[in-house]
């Protein structure tokens, strides 16, 4: 079959900056990324190296200020840059997102001192972050979270274990939601919790159907004692913290899901475009032709989706609603495409010789992470709505 190169994406971005910093992404993505994804995903292969390159290029703090080490890009920018990075390679851009997720609370709840002392080498020197939010026993019920921070002195000691984190066990920080005060949500503040503290630790990653690549593990947290001038915000804050940041990631989540779905549909079309059966390529047949169209639209209509949500979060205004919106369709359609290019290929497709099966192993997590999309139709229906009655 004849290679059929996938065209790059014709985006609609703000600037000549914006233009270039895609032009780089892309290359970083087909030279540095791309050639090595299939066989370290194969092998569990955590690509630090990659993120070492992207910090020494600026792509590690794109939507944070330049006075820190960040890139000064609008949301709408840097969420293209995590699609071309996802495209390439989930790890990649998903790592990408939690290391920005690991840097808002700081960023934006942080004092003038504390961003002075942090925030440039969190977002330029080569760290990498983890954001540490749900447990074993709360997940979806976040507010119901037992890691337990108590103070001593001018220092606070915090005890519990924390689920499903990425970048666990490998992070240079990690931004922690700890129990401080009364039960529910008005308990929890926020710590910045260096990846070398004594009495951290991460457990042995979690063995998943996908993003193998990517370490998930737990984090255990044995008297941990941080200084106050590590806490983040106000005691009592963090869990309006968390959920601040969890808006803001729910939008990288949302990019990252169609980079995967917009290279799973290139793979499909070059299938289709190169395959012979009954004389003629198969994408001549109506079946595959409209399944592809299909394939396209809902690409099409999640990039414009969290991008309109991306703008509303530039111009200052409410964007939670729009941002659940964007995690739910968009992560949806990355199932569905990534599962329509499997039957693209038909047998070729469900064999590790070609990537769909992998995408569409991948595309499963995005259902699940930085709330389940279950989660995000109760988010949109309280905003239609107002809350559940009890």
């Amino acid at each position: 079959m004849p290679d059929r190169a996938p065209q790059p994406v014709d985006r609609q971005l703000p600037t000549d900056e914006a233009r270039d910093l895609i032009s780089l992404v892309r290359d970083i993505a087909q030279r540095e990324i791309a050639p090595k994804a299939a066989e370290e995903e194969d092998a569990g292969r955590f690509p630090r190296e990659v993120f070492r390159l992207l910090s020494e290029s600026g792509l590690l703090g794109l939507p944070y200020d330049s006075e820190y080490g960040g890139g000064d890009q609008p949301y709408e920018v840097y969420l293209q840059v995590l699609e071309e990075l996802a495209a390439a390679r989930l790890t990649v851009g998903l790592g990408v997102s939690v290391h920005t997720l690991a840097s808002y609370a700081l960023a934006a709840y942080g004092t003038k001192e504390q961003q002075v002392e942090h925030l440039p080498a969190m977002l330029g020197g080569g760290l990498l972050g983890a954001y540490c939010l749900s447990e074993p026993s709360s997940g979806s019920d976040a507010a119901s979270l037992r890691t337990r921070a108590v103070r001593d002195g001018d220092n606070w000691v915090i005890t519990g274990t924390k689920a499903w984190i990425t970048h666990g066990g490998i992070a240079d920080f990690y931004t922690v939601m700890a129990r401080t005060g009364e039960e529910g949500a008005r308990g929890i503040t926020a710590f910045l919790v260096p990846g070398d503290a004594e009495g951290l630790s991460g457990a042995v990653p979690e063995k998943k159907m996908g993003m193998k690549g990517s370490p998930t593990a737990q984090v255990h947290l044995d008297g941990v004692r941080v200084a106050d001038e590590r806490r983040i915000g106000e005691e009592g804050q963090g869990f309006a913290i968390a959920l601040a940041a969890l808006d803001s990631g729910r939008l990288g989540i949302a990019a990252c899901a169609i980079g995967l779905a917009q290279a799973a549909l290139d793979e499909a079309v070059a299938y289709a475009t190169g395959r012979q059966q009954f004389g003629r390529p198969i994408a001549d047949f109506q079946g595959l032709r409209f399944m592809l169209a299909d394939m396209a639209t809902q690409i099409e209509a999640g990039r414009a989706l969290y991008l309109a949500a991306a703008r509303l979060r530039d111009a200052g205004r409410p964007f939670a609603k729009q941002a659940a919106m964007a995690k739910l369709h968009c992560t949806d359609t990355a199932m569905k495409v990534t599962t329509d290019a499997v039957q693209v290929l038909g047998g070729y497709g469900y064999t590790a010789d070609f990537p769909v099966e992998r995408y569409m192993r991948e595309a499963k997590v995005l259902q699940i992470v930085e709330g389940t999309n279950q989660i995000q139709r109760m988010v949109i229906a309280r905003h239609l709505a107002g809350p559940e009655t009890r």
